[in-house]
């Protein structure tokens, strides 16, 4: 979770990653982030993030994405 939050960080650290659990729905990573993020986490955890992870909820808080990776991970 620490390589998560770090990766959130260096992308926008203006953000509370800890608390914030809407950023994709509140807008609070724009498109471009939004893309830096995932590639930052494809190499950091290899993993693919596949069209069925690509839901809002799945990305709206540093949580959620923590669990999306491990399942990936689980499934790969």
């Amino acid at each position: 979770m620490d390589e998560l939050l770090e990766i959130l960080t260096d992308i926008n650290p203006d953000v509370d990653y800890e608390t914030e659990d809407n950023l994709i729905d509140g807008k609070v990573l724009d498109s471009l982030s939004i893309i830096q993020m995932i590639n930052e986490i494809c190499d950091t955890f290899d993993i693919e993030i596949g069209p069925k992870w690509m839901r809002n909820e799945n990305f709206n808080s540093a949580q959620k994405i923590w669990e999306m990776i491990q399942t990936i991970q689980e499934e790969e």
